[in-house]
């Protein structure tokens, strides 16, 4: 079996070729992917090189991580029917290629249990589920406090802000130096920093991904406030001690979804409570791979890039 991907061969070299797939097992499903979304965050950072060290990395590489499509076959054991529409978390199903997470490609073989069952006029926003499900592993769980300030109004930022306000907590202050950025808000506000003179949050939820920002959301926080990073760090983190020895402050990493979490917001999406949709802001053919991928990550007017593999 073979199937049509987008393949990174280095850092800046990336198109769409064929590629070699491993048999699939009796609980595998083999997936005709319709639809995957292109990450901002760890993508680009695979895509500039700028990727630290991390477990399965290797070169040539099939990226992404937000896929939705349909289940074309199944194992005997996979306890999933034929024409079921799922979301994929990614596949590392290629021969002679790394899958990290490889769910961008036109067919994908992974375990049964790995895809979450969805409704298929969800369409190509069913895509979003993992930043969706991401969104809600941050703010949800014991100990968790939703965030009354979130630091980027970029596609996860949005969806905390959403997710917070469906929880019935009071609406957040979102964050945006790019004025572009700042249009799309439901319920809530969003502003330059610059403009900003509080300096007792209790919780603050960083999304951008830039280090250099957390002496300043240390001096914004309350005392026995929370700083949590949902975002990706290549650089070191690092602060002065003394000022977040006097608010006593703490600091949180978020890390990946959980099945619950995915579990929660597909029922919420379904239900119509969080749409997803107005996220997606470009769309183009999986055969324009490399245009798609170069618009995501240099147009600061794309919040979510879909690649559309009917056509591939």
């Amino acid at each position: 079996m073979r199937t049509t991907a987008v393949l990174l061969q280095a850092p800046g070299q990336l198109s769409l070729e064929q590629v070699g797939l491993k048999a699939p097992g009796p609980a595998d499903v083999t997936v005709q992917i319709h639809h995957s979304g292109i990450s901002t965050g760890t993508e680009k950072l695979f895509y500039t090189g700028a990727m630290p060290p991390f477990p399965g990395m290797g070169f040539p590489l099939v990226p992404g991580y937000e896929a939705a499509g349909e289940v074309v076959e199944a194992g005997p054991d996979a306890d999933m029917p034929v024409g079921t529409h799922v979301f994929v978390p990614g596949a590392n199903c290629y021969d002679g290629a790394f899958g990290l997470f490889g769910a961008a490609a036109r067919i994908v073989t992974t375990t049964a249990t790995r895809v979450t069952r969805i409704d298929a006029g969800l369409g190509a926003s069913g895509a979003l589920l993992a930043l969706a499900a991401t969104a809600r592993h941050a703010i949800a769980g014991p100990g968790k406090a939703v965030p009354d300030l979130i630091v980027g109004h970029g596609t996860l930022g949005r969806l905390l802000a959403r997710l917070t306000i469906l929880s019935g907590a009071p609406a957040p202050t979102v964050w945006d130096i790019d004025p572009a950025r700042r249009s799309g808000a439901a319920g809530y506000d969003v502003i330059d920093p610059a403009t900003d003179t509080r300096r007792d949050y209790a919780s603050i939820y960083d999304v951008s991904g830039q280090s250099a920002l957390l002496p300043d959301l240390i001096g914004r926080l309350a005392r026995g406030g929370e700083i949590v990073l949902a975002g990706f760090y290549t650089e070191p983190l690092s602060f002065a001690f003394p000022p977040a020895f006097m608010r006593e402050a703490r600091l949180r990493i978020s890390a990946e979804w959980q099945p619950a979490d995915m579990i929660a917001v597909r029922a919420l999406v379904e239900a119509g409570d969080l749409n997803l949709a107005d996220l997606i802001t470009h769309t183009m053919p999986a055969t324009q791979a490399s245009d798609a991928y170069r618009t995501a990550f240099t147009d600061t007017s794309c919040l979510k890039m879909i690649l559309d593999w009917n056509a591939a």
